[in-house]
């Protein structure tokens, strides 16, 4: 991953590839924003004049490439779009500096090193561009270039994948102070993690299934002092596991429940998280219809942020008790799959009618959730690239939150939009219940089309137990974007929601949510 230091040196003293500047929307053009002025005297005072001559307006992500004037050791400038100029005594939004840094950290890449002097009046400024621009450093590479003639041939003629931005060298911070260290460390824990989550999202399903994925997991365990247990198809069967079997059965690759524990001498509050992890989703013998089907290696998106949100908490030491589950299945059609018609009987004993099969997730979800509430924590969160219904109603870059409790829902949203990932409450409404009812089983894994996305939120409430706090993240729309990048989101596998259940796990560690 992209290397990241506090650098001690000025913008007209540092050595690198490349130097970001901000530059903001002004009422009269654009305006040269805070970190920026050696850069700006460099250019006798004229680098606002000399970017609106080449049509920089200061727009949020736009980026424009100088060659550096003399009086600066950089070869080239690189100014970055803030959006409109803050308040009068208003610092930049941290999202805004965040998105900043990832657009100017995409446009380098194939660099060694870059210097970033953006706007940074705090710690958490300092924070926010650390993570932007690492975020923003990301590329996916694994399958790319390889060791053949013609990928050597392509790399040698500069026409194969570049290589992402070495480093990033954070001007404006300050380096020997402990704060700044510490959020330079925190993000470099956290964006490490977020980008593993993305590199699983990323890898094909012929090379990611259950028993791979919870390979992987056993071995972060390993390195982090985080415990691991996994349960596979034959332990499933066993405890009677009907949703994540029931799932699974129809793939060659069986299914698994993950259990990641890390725990804390001092830790007085358990925060449980549980993710769906459908390695590939065919839809079963519910087979989706054709142009549905190629990116359904995202839909274990929801395992892999638990995953990393609970070695993010043990790299950064936390003082809570943070439990995941991974509910990991391969949804495919066979003559041993799950048919439309049948009845599942799920761990919790309940029993299932399984209407359609490519309502699988909340099979896998309620078994874990079913699993992860028998240890009491003192709140659960699921997340799941769970209904399309969800995309529809909240686009692509939203995702909705669902709860038990009212309070726990509001604080959930407030941390999301405190770390950046855009979200949205959404109801539970008890009239949709019935439309689950059943004459065969318990209850059916499919209700009434319309509010399809609230639907499945009933369906998992279903299985949690009396009197924990419980909340239901559906990141069906932001998980995997398939668009050009923009700010730090590339193509593909995003992390989304590991930075909401991060700051989730440091709230409950300090206190803050009761």
């Amino acid at each position: 991953m992209t290397a990241l230091t506090l650098s001690t040196a000025g913008a007209a003293t540092l050595r690198a590839d490349a130097l970001v500047v901000g530059v903001a929307k002004g009422a009269k053009g654009p305006v040269v924003a805070p970190g920026a002025e050696a850069v700006d005297k460099a250019f006798d005072g004229k680098l606002a004049t000399v970017l609106e001559t080449l049509g920089a307006s200061g727009a949020e992500g736009e980026v424009t490439k100088l060659p550096a004037p003399a009086g600066l050791k950089v070869l080239v400038v690189i100014a970055v779009g803030l959006g409109s100029v803050p308040e009068k005594d208003a610092a930049f939004d941290a999202e805004a500096l965040r998105r900043a840094a990832g657009s100017a950290a995409r446009a380098l890449a194939g660099s060694k090193k870059a210097g970033f002097a953006l706007p940074v009046a705090s710690v958490e400024d300092a924070g926010a561009v650390a993570e932007g621009a690492l975020l923003g450093a990301y590329a996916f590479t694994a399958y790319q270039g390889g060791e053949n003639k013609l990928a050597a041939k392509d790399k040698k003629n500069g026409n194969g994948p570049k290589s992402p931005l070495a480093e990033v060298a954070l001007l404006g911070a300050k380096p020997r102070d402990k704060a700044f260290k510490a959020a330079a460390e925190r993000a470099v824990a956290v964006v490490e993690e977020i980008n593993r989550a993305r590199d699983l999202i990323n890898t094909p399903p012929n090379d990611l299934y259950p028993e791979s994925f919870a390979a992987v997991a056993t071995a972060a365990g390993k390195e982090h002092g985080i415990k691991v247990q996994v349960l596979d198809e034959k332990a499933l069967v066993k405890g009677g596991f009907g949703g994540l079997t029931g799932v699974g059965q129809g793939s060659t690759h069986g299914p698994r429940l993950v259990k990641l524990a890390y725990t804390h001498p001092k830790a007085e509050k358990t925060l449980a998280l549980v993710g769906k992890g459908i390695t590939y989703d065919s839809g079963g013998i519910s087979l989706k219809p054709a142009g549905h089907n190629e990116t359904m290696k995202c839909d274990m998106s929801g395992a892999a942020a638990v995953f990393a949100t609970v070695v993010a908490a043990a790299r950064l030491g936390l003082q809570v008790n943070v439990t995941g589950w991974l509910a990991l299945a391969e949804n495919m059609p066979s003559g041993n799959a799950t048919r439309p018609g049948d009845v599942l009987r799920m761990y919790s004993g309940k029993t299932v009618e399984v209407l359609n099969t490519d309502a699988e997730g909340r099979l896998v979800l309620a078994d874990a959730l079913t699993r992860a509430c028998e240890e009491k924590p003192d709140a659960i969160v699921d997340v799941a690239t769970l209904t399309g219904a969800m995309v529809l109603a909240l686009g692509h870059r939203t995702f909705g939150i669902m709860a038990n409790d009212d309070a726990f829902r509001t604080s959930i949203h407030e941390i999301a939009e405190e770390v950046g990932e855009a979200s949205w409450p959404m109801p539970l409404p008890a009239d949709l219940r019935k439309g689950m009812d059943s004459p065969t089983a318990d209850i059916a894994n499919m209700g009434e089309r319309m509010g399809g996305g609230l639907v499945a939120g009933l369906f998992l409430q279903e299985f949690v137990g009396e009197g924990i706090a419980w909340a239901h993240l559906d990141i069906a729309g932001p998980a995997f974007h398939e668009g050009a990048p923009y700010g730090y989101t590339p193509k593909g596998g995003t992390g989304s929601a590991v930075r909401t259940l991060v700051k989730l796990a440091e709230r409950t560690a300090a206190g803050d949510l009761g």
